[in-house]
């Protein structure tokens, strides 16, 4: 069974470390290149400023995951609105119910209306997102396909305010 553990900037290591993952996975879709010393070196600084949540995720004990949480304001022009920033499972723990769970723990912490983006081209996180979004959503979500700069988006969205009011 999953655990969850919102953190802060003590967990800034951690996070730096699993972040070197994340990019690597992801620098399939944004052709992200290394630094000269092999390392993606992501910056993960302004993830301690502002309305930014962390959470990390283990699994019988283990590191498995983290789950950013920002405002999705930027889209939705709502401050009280939340976004998926970043959200990432160490392969390992893929397919296992991990990824799930973090998710469904993520939207039941913030009754919110919520967005989540997802890179059009990246097919296995799309193909998750709908998923998980239909079934927390019991399928009232929206979809559409954005453009962001150079690149296809797809967003969903739902509000869990009337269902985190009920439980």
């Amino acid at each position: 069974m999953p655990t969850f553990d919102r953190v802060g900037p003590e967990a800034d290591p951690i996070l730096r470390n699993l972040y070197e993952h994340y990019v690597h996975d992801m620098s399939e879709w944004f052709g992200i290149n290394v630094r000269a010393d092999g390392a993606f070196g992501h910056d993960t600084s302004s993830l301690w400023r502002g309305d930014v949540a962390v959470t990390l995720t283990r699994e019988g004990g283990e590191l498995a995951g983290f789950g950013i949480v920002s405002s999705a304001e930027k889209w939705l022009g709502k401050p009280a609105a939340r976004d998926i920033k970043d959200f990432f499972i160490l392969r390992r723990f893929r397919h296992k119910g991990v990824g799930d769970a973090l998710a469904k723990h993520l939207w039941d912490a913030s009754p919110a209306e919520w967005l989540v983006r997802v890179l059009a081209a990246n097919s296995p996180a799309a193909s998750f997102w709908r998923r998980m979004v239909r079934s927390y959503s019991s399928g009232l979500y929206e979809e559409r396909a954005a453009r962001d700069g150079d690149r296809d988006w797809i967003q969903l969205r739902f509000d869990n305010t009337a269902t985190a009011a009920r439980t």
